[in-house]
């Protein structure tokens, strides 16, 4: 009996404890699938329609030496060994927007980016690929989701906030959309989340993974209603941004 009843129990451990370990796998698996990862390639919504090929920078202009096509993504990159020197853009050329709406899915590693729209050149012989306008912008916690002015009047809204910029070109708070810290915590700042960007009129709105995180309505006489699309390269530290997923719809 002692030696028939010992193996029972050692096969019932054993049975118990591969249980256990295999539902610690499981829920190991299932927490590492996070809203933050790459997303599936997909196709363009009804009305909109596809700004990038998923494998060429075909249709788009800026620097090769920081911009490519890796792992099926638009993707911006500087090194120490690369740095660049000013903010530079990949530009979408030949094409400018007026009222629209934008889907964009990104990736920031580290550092600074944004969705330049309604932009316009900079025309420095001194600074090619560079740009300015309105901007959806891609940072850190402070910044994420806020409309900066690019060389344009600096930071038009912050997040959670709704804006109106008067003819002095000075914003002023008159409505909020949603807690600043609250909404971060809907975004992930170190994996993909999903930009919509509606412009239309005088009003540019902010979304991020579908919530609203800013609003600017813009009275001031240099507010602008068409311009270029770009991506940016923020100068400073070593970084990478990766864009997927580029839709657009014109309203």
């Amino acid at each position: 009996m002692k030696h028939t009843f010992l193996p029972s129990i050692l096969t019932i451990f054993a049975l118990a404890l591969s249980i256990v370990i295999s539902g610690l796998f499981s829920i190991s698996v299932v927490s590492s699938v996070s809203a933050g990862e790459m997303p599936a390639d997909k196709t363009a919504p009804d009305g909109f329609v596809s700004l990038f090929d998923g494998k060429t920078l075909t249709g788009w202009d800026g620097n090769p030496d920081y911009w490519s096509v890796q792992n099926g993504c638009i993707t911006g990159l500087s090194t120490d060994a690369n740095p660049i020197k000013y903010n530079t853009f990949l530009i979408l050329k030949n094409v400018e927007v007026a009222d629209f709406e934008l889907l964009v899915d990104f990736c920031l590693t580290n550092h600074n980016s944004g969705i330049q729209y309604r932009a316009f050149m900079n025309n420095d012989p001194n600074k090619p690929w560079s740009m300015g306008g309105y901007q959806a912008d891609i940072a850190g916690a402070p910044y994420m989701g806020i409309v900066y002015g690019e060389g344009y009047r600096g930071i038009l809204c912050e997040r959670g906030q709704q804006t109106t910029i008067n003819k002095d070109g000075r914003p002023v708070v008159t409505g909020k959309v949603g807690d600043k810290d609250g909404l971060l915590e809907k975004i992930d700042l170190n994996g993909w989340n999903t930009y919509k960007i509606v412009a239309k009129g005088n009003v540019c709105t902010h979304y991020i993974n579908d919530v609203k995180v800013a609003e600017t309505i813009d009275e001031d006489d240099a507010a602008i209603f068409k311009g270029l699309l770009g991506f940016q390269l923020h100068v400073g530290p070593a970084m990478k941004v990766e864009f997927k997923n580029i839709f657009l719809k014109n309203l």
